[in-house]
């Protein structure tokens, strides 16, 4: 801003003087108050800390969302995958049932043959008498061994 020399005159009215002297000590305000807002030291610090929480803040928030999102896609894969092993289990589960009913009915026959052995040998060794009442032999057998638990129990 130039000054003009002062001997001329800058303004026609007294008005106008007076509206040039609001002017100019409406600019010389600013002036001063920008000076004072760099020098203030504390202020702009301040503002600065402001501003930085002000980053921090948006900066969690956004963190925040995208823990949120990620947290629901490792939900949703979580549940996939469970439903994933449970089918696999279940499969494993018919499988294992299936041999299992396999070696049982193999294991069934076995016993079935080793039963018609048993039975034969029965026929041809067991004297004739014990042959003819073999349901009360089993009976006596069964009776005398649920005494002898019994007596033992006693004893115990």
């Amino acid at each position: 801003m130039t000054q003009p020399p002062h001997d001329e005159p800058t303004a026609e009215s007294p008005e106008e003087l007076r509206e040039q002297v609001e002017q100019t000590r409406h600019e010389l305000g600013e002036t001063v108050q920008a000076l004072a807002d760099k020098t203030d030291v504390k202020a702009r610090a301040q503002e600065k800390a402001g501003e930085l929480k002000e980053q921090t803040a948006a900066k969690a928030t956004e963190l925040k969302e995208q823990t949120a999102v990620k947290a629901a896609e490792l939900k949703e894969q979580t549940a996939v995958k469970a439903v994933e092993l449970k089918e696999q289990t279940a499969v494993k589960a018919l499988e294992l049932k299936e041999q299992t009913s396999a070696k049982a009915a193999e294991l069934s026959e076995q016993v079935k043959a080793r039963a018609a052995q048993a039975e034969e040998i029965w026929q041809d060794k067991a004297p004739g008498p014990v042959r003819d009442h073999r349901a009360a032999v089993l009976g006596v057998a069964a009776a005398v061994l649920v005494a002898g638990v019994l007596l033992r129990r006693r004893k115990k």
